[in-house]
């Protein structure tokens, strides 16, 4: 079979996830990886080992795929047009990826288009914080306008002073206003060459410490108007930054409505519940969308579906023996590892559960990934908070 090879940038958990889906579709996904260590290197047979960061590897890699797409921002804009210049399809494209790797780039877009988004500011200067400051609050929030993920790269500061070694660290900074949120909620969708697109039901997102524990799916208690209203912002924004595969539109919900927080143009953590429940997963979506293949529907294949990260602790967890015991436990949990080193805080595999009601749906997905994690099981006394 003459079947187009997917080249994806990256590693990760998502290069491994879509490198699954890939194989249902009998394509092969070349995978960019830094070391046979990591996650998608551990299961994918196509492995190319190189930089993001090296013109040399990225063209040498590009060569032979119908089209390059990425499991993560950090590629360089000048590298990614490069390989445009070079003749190769490189999707989403780099000038729509800009809007996820720059954030002060992307406010500043989403702002002229009339999109809502929490007031900013570049900052440049201890002034200009201040002056920031006093026309919106403190608290309020400094970001590294590149480079930051799962809270890192973002501070809250209560004054310029307690933001002064960020301000002399020579990082690009923005300052958004502290959004008196009611929670934040995720938006995804997907859009082909053709135009053709498709939305996922807008799910919750809970953080802790900055790092997404929990999506629920569909938003508990979300109205259909901003269900709706979520839903085509996405959709246009994925047309209006002219973005080809997956994109995943983080939310502030307010009082007021709904406010953009971030952009990733990648399958995203928010999305990883689609794999159990929904349809067509957001892996195979993207590989469905980059290559313009008609897309799969999106509707959900049970009521609620509640996915739970696992997150590393501070010893390497006996996952084997867990495993089997969490198995005969509930056996209706889907439980994905993603064969990364243990560390404090890190995603190392998530669980999924589907069900008929919200909260024993959400139970034992948290009791899932609580076990993994320590061992015990959920009680009264050590429940996971909603």
């Amino acid at each position: 079979m003459d079947l187009p090879v997917v080249g994806m940038v990256g590693g990760g958990q998502l290069s491994r996830m879509t490198h699954q889906a890939a194989i249902a579709l009998g394509l092969s996904l070349r995978v960019l990886a830094d070391t046979g260590h990591d996650s998608a290197a551990l299961v994918a047979n196509n492995v190319v080992f190189g930089s993001h960061t090296s013109k040399e590897d990225l063209l040498a890699f590009a060569e032979g795929c119908e089209v390059v797409t990425f499991d993560h921002e950090h590629v360089p804009g000048d590298l990614i047009r490069a390989m445009e210049e070079a003749g190769h399809t490189v999707l989403p494209s780099s000038a729509a990826l800009l809007h996820a790797q720059d954030k002060l780039v992307m406010r500043e877009k989403l702002a002229a288009l009339g999109v809502p988004v929490p007031p900013f500011a570049s900052i440049t200067s201890r002034e200009d914080l201040e002056g920031f400051g006093a026309e919106h609050g403190w608290p309020l929030v400094l970001k590294a306008a590149t480079g930051g993920y799962d809270g890192k790269g973002v501070w809250i500061v209560d004054s310029a002073e307690e933001a002064a070694p960020v301000l002399g660290s020579g990082v690009r900074l923005l300052a958004e206003q502290k959004v008196p949120l009611q929670r934040e909620l995720a938006a995804v969708v997907a859009r082909s060459p053709y135009g053709q697109a498709a939305a996922w039901p807008v799910v919750e997102t809970v953080q802790s410490r900055g790092i997404c524990v929990e999506v629920v799916a569909p938003a508990p208690g979300l109205s259909d108007d901003l269900a709706v209203e979520a839903q085509g912002l996405a959709l246009r924004l994925a047309q209006e930054l002219g973005v080809v595969g997956v994109l995943a539109v983080e939310l502030f919900e307010t009082a007021d409505g709904i406010l953009v927080n971030e952009l990733a143009m990648r399958p995203h953590n928010s999305g990883h519940w689609t794999i159990e429940g929904a349809r067509t997963s957001q892996f195979e979506q993207h590989v469905r969308a980059v290559l313009d293949y008609p897309l799969g529907t999106t509707t959900l294949t049970a009521p609620v579906v509640v996915m739970a990260n696992l997150l590393g602790g501070d010893g390497d967890p006996e996952l084997d023996e867990r495993l089997h015991l969490l198995f005969a436990h509930d056996p209706s949990l889907k439980v994905h590892l993603y064969g990364k080193e243990v560390r404090p805080g890190r995603k190392i595999g998530h669980v999924t559960a589907l069900g008929d009601d919200l909260d024993p749906t959400r139970a034992r997905a948290q009791a899932g990934a609580h076990y993994l994690r320590t061992g015990q099981w959920l009680t009264p006394a050590n429940e996971a908070p909603k």
